[in-house]
């Protein structure tokens, strides 16, 4: 009975994410399809790709920009039109883009002369005009969570850590349950020792 319980669970745990993500993509084009009123299963999610591929082409015109830079400037005169769109502006391009804020793995010590390390994201390396001067901000993600923490440290006070910027981030989210990501290079990183303790700005 032991035997059949452990190939029970065995066969859930490799059957589960497959199902799960068959699932969610599935629901996905049915949505998409429902939306645009298309009878072909998967056509809607299809045309929706094109579509913005096809803007993406015809925004990295002169005259495209000039006129998404008019519309931006527009909507950031809008009280709360200003702070919806600006942060999921801001949240878009932290991820992908040419701005791209969490490509900056690190190691920290987030309580000073403490053993514990946390891994996050260095998301501005000056703070200069804060009156900060050689400090940076860097971005602590939550496991099994959309929200993390915002602290500042010394630049001396951070470790930059050599892998790539995916495998950390899902390193981080899953508790450390996957595998630890590998060195991009080799060779060791060097290691810097902290001599302030952080100051947090901002919580979950």
């Amino acid at each position: 009975m032991a035997r059949l319980l452990n190939y029970f669970l065995k066969g859930l745990v490799l059957l589960a994410p497959f199902a799960i993500t068959v699932y969610v993509c599935v629901r996905v084009f049915a949505t998409i399809d429902g939306w645009l009123g298309l009878p072909i299963p998967g056509a809607g999610f299809f045309a929706t790709v094109v579509l913005i591929t096809l803007f993406g082409f015809v925004a990295s015109s002169f005259l495209t920009r000039r006129m998404l830079a008019a519309l931006e400037s527009m909507l950031e005169r809008l009280p709360f039109v200003r702070l919806l769109y600006s942060s999921t502006r801001d949240l878009l391009n932290a991820f992908v883009g040419e701005k791209r804020r969490f490509d900056k793995p690190v190691i920290v010590t987030p309580f000073f002369g403490g053993q514990a390390r946390a891994i996050g994201f260095v998301t501005q390396e000056t703070l200069d005009s804060m009156g900060m001067h050689e400090h940076v901000a860097v971005y602590l993600p939550q496991s099994y969570n959309f929200a993390g923490s915002l602290l500042i440290f010394p630049s001396s006070a951070v470790e930059p850590l050599d892998a790539e910027s995916a495998d950390v981030m899902a390193f981080i989210v899953s508790g450390g349950v996957t595998m630890p990501p590998p060195p991009r290079r080799s060779g060791p990183v060097a290691r810097q020792t902290p001599t302030a303790a952080p100051e947090q700005i901002a919580g979950p």
